[in-house]
């Protein structure tokens, strides 16, 4: 049986990309996602004004609807399955910006979580909060109360505050070690966390530049397999080909993922990683963290 590769992570592929989308860049991105032999996707939307999310949304929920009514993914190729959105913030840490423009991070208010999920709570699958923010605990049980899973990223938490917000229902990390506290001998932090806590789920992007082989090592070593996701983190300017050539801004910090998941899923097996373990955070892991039948 063909593993079933779902991508939790990707904001654009090529020419496309969730921000300023329409439902045909949507589209698009399932197209070329589904070309790799990805079945499914999560687009994830970039932290931005409300009002801007909410029309990114608006227009990933109508790809969705014209996916679900057969009008599109028709070919010689499959479409990958547009399953709901990522959201990655508001409600993050400035001071753990990476590529996100912190000048749209929010302080976490119940109210404006409202306001930008409206309308779209069927769509919504993920989303990213720093649960070391004034009031995220509370907001964090809240979201995952409605079935959101909620993942902890973007964040300058210490070990207690992201084991807080475990208990609080959030039940993954976004891109582990990336745009978050690293590990200190005195304050493990959350990276630290991620690594230790048997149950929370942890995000691994796999290409040639977000973590060193070593750091891909470790985390397969110390994690339980069942709880690693592999995930793109794509965007525009990403190759489907997975030249591996690195997304970066005029001063060469990276912008995202360089790789689409069957590439880094092909860049783990040739560092020496089990055809099973590599399977497994592509597929059945990914599945499991959504809580959808593969």
């Amino acid at each position: 049986m063909a593993v079933k590769i779902i991508d939790i992570h990707t904001h654009g592929l090529e020419d496309y990309e969730t921000r300023g989308a329409s439902p045909g860049d949507i589209l698009e991105m399932a197209r070329l996602h589904g070309s790799l032999g990805i079945e499914t996707i999560l687009p994830t939307m970039f932290s931005a004004p409300i009002d801007e999310m909410r029309r990114d949304m608006a227009a990933a929920k109508e790809a969705m609807e014209i996916q679900r009514e057969g009008k599109a993914g028709h070919g010689t190729s499959p479409w990958a399955r547009i399953l709901g959105v990522h959201l990655e913030g508001p409600f993050l840490n400035p001071s753990k910006a990476g590529a996100l423009d912190r000048g749209f991070f929010l302080p976490v208010a119940a109210d404006t979580w409202k306001r930008l999920v409206e309308g779209f709570e069927d769509v919504v699958r993920v989303v990213t909060v720093a649960p070391e923010l004034q009031g995220a605990t509370g907001l964090i049980k809240r979201i995952a109360g409605t079935g959101i899973v909620v993942s902890m990223g973007h964040s300058d938490a210490t070990y207690g505050e992201a084991e807080a917000a475990l208990r609080a229902g959030a039940r993954g990390i976004t891109h582990i070690f990336n745009a978050m506290r690293g590990l200190h001998h005195r304050e493990p932090g959350i990276a630290g966390f991620a690594l230790m806590n048997p149950d929370v789920y942890v995000e691994v992007i796999a290409d040639p530049y977000h973590l060193d082989d070593k750091t891909i090592e470790l985390i397969f070593r110390v994690k339980d397999p069942g709880r690693i996701i592999i995930v793109s983190d794509s965007v525009k300017g990403s190759l489907s080909r997975g030249d591996g050539s690195a997304v970066v801004d005029g001063s060469g910090n990276l912008l995202g993922g360089s790789m689409p998941l069957t590439g880094s899923m092909q860049r783990l097996l040739r560092l020496g990683l089990s055809r099973e373990a590599a399977e497994l955070a592509v597929s059945e892991n990914p599945a499991r963290y959504l809580g959808i039948v593969q």
